[in-house]
């Protein structure tokens, strides 16, 4: 079993930057592909963006590619998400998840499905 906890979740003013992090319970942090997904009020959880094992793939939603970074350090058993140009639409809990099958898991990796163990989901306010 993984725990994931989420961090650094607050409010911002648009176009404003924030730094959230997912620290893992896992001796075998670098076997997980991982993932970034958000969930405003009243609708469905969306995936944002996604990290390959060793950080050298990542791949993001169109609505904020270019805005959002994820990375990894896999001696610190944490992934972040880098959020610049935040707008008031970003405004959702957002989520850290991990796939522990990266190679093979069910699914297409940017649906929820996909991952395995989810974190308990940081807020993110976006003032305008």
């Amino acid at each position: 079993q993984v725990q994931l906890v989420e961090s650094g979740g607050g409010l911002v003013q648009a176009g404003g930057s924030l730094r959230l992090s997912c620290t893992a319970s896992t001796r075998t942090f670098s076997s997980y592909a991982m993932g970034w997904f958000r969930q405003a009020s009243g609708k469905e959880r969306e995936f944002v963006g996604r990290i390959s094992r060793s950080g050298g793939v990542t791949y993001y939603a169109d609505s904020v590619r270019g805005r959002f970074t994820v990375s990894r350090e896999n001696a610190k058993n944490t992934v972040y998400l880098q959020m610049n140009s935040l707008k008031p639409e970003d405004t959702a809990v957002y989520y850290c998840a991990a796939d522990e099958n990266p190679l093979h898991g069910l699914g297409v990796p940017t649906t929820t499905t996909r991952y395995e163990y989810w974190g308990q989901g940081t807020q993110v306010t976006v003032s305008s």
